[in-house]
């Protein structure tokens, strides 16, 4: 990087970003709130429904996750922060890690891991059957974000395989809007709604005006 690069505030972001121990510390602090929730459920501290507790929270988490996943290609266009691209992988399998733990957590908690129950109560609740293609959909994406997969499908197979990430944002806000529907609490649903929306219509926007500059 160059001094005049360095110069300017988003310079030096990405200078501490690109710190070698800027890594350890984003992987730490993704860590971070499922070793609180394993804490507070070690201590009491979930409240009177510790299981429903735990099952929510890693839910949010994982749509949490998949909003800063999405949020790392504007931060690097728009902000000048190329540095955060290094952690786009790391973003989305904390993302699919969160909502694999939701899952495990509903499967244990809810369904005490019986599978017949299980496919009857995605077949019976919607919000649960688009909770599992929510999963579903992560799970390619998971299972080929390291570098030899993308040698193997090749780079534009895998850029349109990784484009799922779009549907299954969709799908999770989807199912997080049937989870607060039964308390009548849509206020954060809201704000996850305008997040979402803002990071994939400017995606829409930056893809129309590439293809008018072409």
């Amino acid at each position: 990087m160059s001094l005049a690069a360095a110069a300017w505030p988003g310079g030096r972001v990405n200078t501490l970003l690109l710190h070698r121990l800027a890594q350890p510390l984003v992987f730490a602090l993704c860590l971070l709130p499922f070793l609180w929730l394993v804490l507070q459920a070690a201590t009491n501290g979930l409240g009177a429904n510790p299981q429903e507790a735990l099952i929510r929270s890693t839910g949010d988490w994982a749509l949490r996750f998949v909003c800063i996943t999405l949020a790392v290609t504007p931060l690097r266009v728009v902000a000048g922060l190329p540095a955060v691209a290094r952690w786009r992988r790391m973003l989305g399998l904390f993302a699919f890690f969160y909502a694999g733990v939701h899952l495990l957590s509903y499967a244990v908690f809810d369904m005490g891991l019986d599978a017949a129950e299980m496919v009857q109560d995605i077949i019976k609740r919607p919000f649960i059957l688009v909770g599992t293609l929510t999963f579903l959909l992560l799970l390619p994406l998971a299972a080929t974000s390291f570098n030899r997969a993308v040698r193997w499908l090749g780079a534009q197979r895998w850029q349109r395989l990784h484009r799922l990430v779009y549907l299954a944002a969709l799908t999770m806000l989807l199912h997080f809007f049937w989870m607060r529907a039964g308390k009548s609490d849509f206020a954060e649903v809201a704000v996850y709604a305008v997040l979402v929306a803002c990071l994939l219509a400017w995606r829409l926007w930056r893809a129309v005006r590439q293809r008018v500059v072409a």
